[in-house]
């Protein structure tokens, strides 16, 4: 389930900042936004569990949680009674008096009371007790803070005018105050993502922690304790080997650094641009870093040097290597096997072993690959194809028939369809076969049967033999049949035409037949480019999408005759 792939995500993460990074546990709940507490109970967890770093690569997340959290034994904890938080707060007030030792004393009382974290973390939220203001002082290569500025910048389209409204990406470095900036079209996740990347190449390294706000492309969900990351982002971080720390929730002292660093943006770079006209992204970006790297090089007033110069001298040294490869952006999908072991990821249909059928499944897509999981372990990967609902199927994937055969067999399939009639069995029997498997025209022929509860099984029958006898050998064109009602007329017959005269004037039907190619290829890639591309080539389309026969597509709707 997707709730226990994060929260094995997250044990794995405090297990690679504390065991691979050498952070401290505090540091380590500080990035994941979790009490330290949970961070020391993960770490004993882990230590009882037999296991070492790094995990097995073969130990997936269901594996990983039975390890570290076996199915408990104990009976429920039972309601604890609470102090009176009224005499806790009177006796605070008393000089030396302290939260352990008013718990301790609660304890004489209490034997089976709350524990102290607990008895703290009570009071405050009973206390609702003010936050005091307090100077934040930042290690050299520890933090990067983040945000998009207020304002935009307008690029004008030279073609039509239209004037678009860049977003203003902003950087900040904690300890030297190096700052980035750039313009994107967007706050998505590409954009957001990509401005970081190109941030940490910027400043030469990655640091520790990143503090972003609570953008919905950065945090799906905030939260002050546990917030929830964006797939994408949560796995770039991985990449440089930095972990996320969103400020929180209108607390904007969190990321004070990213505050003044957006001002100073606003101040020194957008607002000297103001009286430019820009015609292109790209454009907008060159006069931005022109006039960053002035930013860079300004002296502070109050103390001596530059941004540059601390950043030479302090952060620079502390960040961490790049990795070799740059990263790239993931888009993450969620899917259900179908019986035909394929999932539809992108308008594309790719296969998984199918003994998943019926089981939910996560897609990674990138430019090139989609990688499928499985509880978080990788089942298949397989090169992203373009072509819209068509087929990408490995061998292996593939049932035994002696296995498949006792579940859904085309056989079966055709058996089931003639319940509504022997033309819907026939036409589901011509649908698989169409196929170079005919496992995949199942979606097609299920959708096909599904039919009659709409229409009936007579008409659904009519149908299919109307799409029979004109060549329709898809889900697509039954539907437009039974849409237009042309089930219950008669099909014409097609009378033949008079045989045309021997003459040297006379060009004949191979000729015409020849031009009309030539005119209707040009018009698939002119005009009827989305159309061809949706449905694809061949008699029929793939998950029942009608194909090129546009004859006899046309006769099946009353066209022709």
């Amino acid at each position: 389930m997707p709730n226990e792939r994060i929260s094995m995500r997250k044990i794995k993460e405090v297990l690679r900042l504390y065991l691979e990074n050498g952070q401290q546990g505090r540091a380590v709940a500080r990035s994941l936004a979790i009490s330290p507490s949970t961070v020391t109970e993960y770490l004993r967890r882990f230590r009882t569990s037999g296991l070492s770093w790094p995990l097995p690569e073969d130990l997936d997340d269901e594996a990983l949680e039975l390890l570290f959290f076996p199915p408990p034994t104990l009976p429920p904890p039972v309601n604890r009674d609470e102090p009176d938080w009224n005499e806790v707060q009177r006796e605070l007030k008393r000089k030396d008096v302290t939260l352990q030792l008013l718990w301790e004393e609660y304890k004489v009382n209490t034997p089976d009371g709350l524990q102290y974290s607990r008895f703290c973390e009570l009071y405050r939220r009973w206390a609702k007790k003010i936050d005091v203001t307090m100077r934040q002082h930042h290690k050299a290569g520890d933090k990067m803070f983040v945000d998009y500025a207020g304002r935009t910048m307008p690029v004008t389209d030279p073609s039509t005018g239209e004037v678009r409204q860049a977003q203003i990406f902003v950087a900040v470095l904690g300890a030297s105050n190096y700052t980035y900036a750039e313009a994107t079209w967007s706050q998505d996740v590409a954009d957001w993502v990509g401005a970081h990347v190109r941030a940490l190449e910027f400043f030469g390294g990655s640091t520790a922690q990143i503090i972003p706000d609570n953008l919905k492309s950065g945090v799906t969900r905030p939260c002050r304790y546990e917030p929830d990351l964006q797939p994408t982002y949560f796995e770039m971080a991985r990449h440089y080997g930095t972990a996320i720390l969103p400020a929180r929730v209108r607390k904007p002292r969190d990321k004070a650094k990213a505050e003044v660093g957006v001002q100073v943006v606003q101040r020194w770079i957008t607002a000297s641009l103001r009286n430019r006209t820009f015609f292109c992204l790209p454009e907008l970006n060159a006069a931005i870093r022109a006039l960053l790297e002035r930013l860079n090089d300004k002296r502070f007033k109050k103390i001596d040097g530059t941004r540059r110069g601390l950043y030479l001298a302090l952060d620079k040294p502390a960040l961490k290597v790049l990795p070799p490869t740059r990263f790239e952006i993931e888009d993450w999908r969620r899917a259900k096997v179908y019986i035909d072991y394929h999932i539809e990821v992108a308008h594309h249909y790719y296969s998984v072993p199918y003994r998943l059928v019926g089981e939910t499944v996560e897609a990674r897509l990138t430019s090139s690959t989609v990688e499928i999981l499985h509880k978080g372990k990788r089942i298949a990967s397989h090169i992203r194809s373009r072509e819209r609902y068509k087929h990408t199927t490995l061998p292996e994937h593939m049932p035994p028939h002696h296995q498949f055969g006792v579940t859904w067999t085309p056989a079966r399939i055709a058996n089931w369809a003639g319940k509504n009639g022997p033309h819907v069995a026939g036409l589901a029997m011509a649908i698989m076969q169409g196929r170079d498997h005919p496992e995949q025209g199942f979606r097609a022929c299920m959708g096909l049967m599904r039919l009659d509860k709409i229409y009936g099984a007579a008409r659904l029958d009519a149908a299919c033999q109307r799409a029979l006898n004109f060549g329709v050998r898809s889900y697509k064109g039954v539907l437009n049949i039974l849409v237009k009602g042309l089930d219950t007329q008669a099909t014409l017959p097609i009378t033949p035409a008079a045989p045309t005269p021997d003459h040297e004037n006379v060009r004949g039907a191979a000729y015409y037949h020849e031009e009309t190619l030539h005119v209707e290829s040009s018009d698939d890639r002119q005009t009827a480019g989305p159309e061809v591309e949706r449905h694809g080539p061949g008699p029929d389309g793939a998950n029942g999408e009608p194909g090129d026969e546009r004859a006899d597509v046309r006769g099946a709707l009353g066209l022709v005759g």
